[in-house]
Protein backbone atom coordinates (compact mmCIF):
# COMPACT_ATOMS: atom_id res chain seq x y z
CA UNK A 1 0.00 0.00 0.00
CA UNK A 2 1.47 3.35 -1.01
CA UNK A 3 1.08 6.78 0.62
CA UNK A 4 -1.74 7.78 -1.68
CA UNK A 5 -3.81 4.72 -0.77
CA UNK A 6 -3.16 5.30 2.91
CA UNK A 7 -4.31 8.92 2.62
CA UNK A 8 -7.41 7.85 0.67
CA UNK A 9 -8.25 5.35 3.41
CA UNK A 10 -7.77 8.00 6.10
CA UNK A 11 -9.97 10.42 4.16
CA UNK A 12 -12.72 7.84 3.74
CA UNK A 13 -12.53 6.92 7.40
CA UNK A 14 -12.79 10.53 8.55
CA UNK A 15 -15.73 11.12 6.19
CA UNK A 16 -17.46 8.08 7.68
CA UNK A 17 -16.79 9.33 11.20
CA UNK A 18 -18.25 12.73 10.27
CA UNK A 19 -21.42 11.00 9.10
CA UNK A 20 -21.72 9.05 12.35
CA UNK A 21 -21.08 12.10 14.53
CA UNK A 22 -23.58 14.17 12.55
CA UNK A 23 -26.30 11.60 13.08
CA UNK A 24 -25.35 11.24 16.73
CA UNK A 25 -25.67 14.98 17.15
CA UNK A 26 -29.01 15.12 15.38
CA UNK A 27 -30.47 12.19 17.32
CA UNK A 28 -29.07 13.03 20.77
CA UNK A 29 -31.66 13.43 23.47
CA UNK A 30 -29.70 15.50 25.99
CA UNK A 31 -27.63 18.63 25.78
CA UNK A 32 -24.48 16.95 27.05
CA UNK A 33 -24.66 14.16 24.49
CA UNK A 34 -25.46 16.63 21.73
CA UNK A 35 -22.46 18.77 22.69
CA UNK A 36 -20.15 15.73 22.79
CA UNK A 37 -21.19 14.64 19.29
CA UNK A 38 -21.03 18.20 17.95
CA UNK A 39 -17.51 18.68 19.33
CA UNK A 40 -16.41 15.34 17.88
CA UNK A 41 -17.96 16.29 14.53
CA UNK A 42 -16.16 19.64 14.41
CA UNK A 43 -12.83 18.03 15.34
CA UNK A 44 -13.27 15.35 12.70
CA UNK A 45 -14.24 17.91 10.04
CA UNK A 46 -10.96 19.71 10.78
CA UNK A 47 -9.06 16.42 10.38
CA UNK A 48 -10.85 15.69 7.12
CA UNK A 49 -10.01 19.15 5.81
CA UNK A 50 -6.33 18.73 6.69
CA UNK A 51 -6.15 15.35 4.94
CA UNK A 52 -7.93 16.74 1.88
CA UNK A 53 -5.56 19.71 1.68
CA UNK A 54 -2.52 17.42 1.86
CA UNK A 55 -3.93 15.19 -0.85
CA UNK A 56 -4.83 18.14 -3.07
CA UNK A 57 -1.34 19.63 -2.63
CA UNK A 58 0.16 16.37 -3.89
CA UNK A 59 -2.28 16.21 -6.81
CA UNK A 60 -3.97 13.13 -5.36
CA UNK A 61 -7.42 14.73 -5.14
CA UNK A 62 -7.93 16.56 -8.39
CA UNK A 63 -10.90 18.83 -8.78
CA UNK A 64 -12.15 20.81 -11.70
CA UNK A 65 -13.82 24.17 -11.64
CA UNK A 66 -17.37 24.41 -12.84
CA UNK A 67 -17.97 26.62 -15.84
CA UNK A 68 -20.49 29.46 -15.60
CA UNK A 69 -22.72 27.46 -17.96
CA UNK A 70 -22.65 24.43 -15.65
CA UNK A 71 -23.49 26.61 -12.65
CA UNK A 72 -26.44 28.15 -14.52
CA UNK A 73 -27.74 24.72 -15.49
CA UNK A 74 -27.67 23.53 -11.88
CA UNK A 75 -29.36 26.72 -10.67
CA UNK A 76 -32.12 26.32 -13.26
CA UNK A 77 -32.58 22.65 -12.39
CA UNK A 78 -33.08 23.33 -8.69
CA UNK A 79 -35.06 26.54 -9.17
CA UNK A 80 -37.59 24.56 -11.17
CA UNK A 81 -38.10 22.18 -8.25
CA UNK A 82 -39.14 24.88 -5.80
Amino acid sequence: MDDRQIMENILLTTKGACDLYLHGSIESSTGNVHQAFTTALNDTLCMQDAVYKQMAAKGWYPSEKATPQQISQVKQKFAAQF
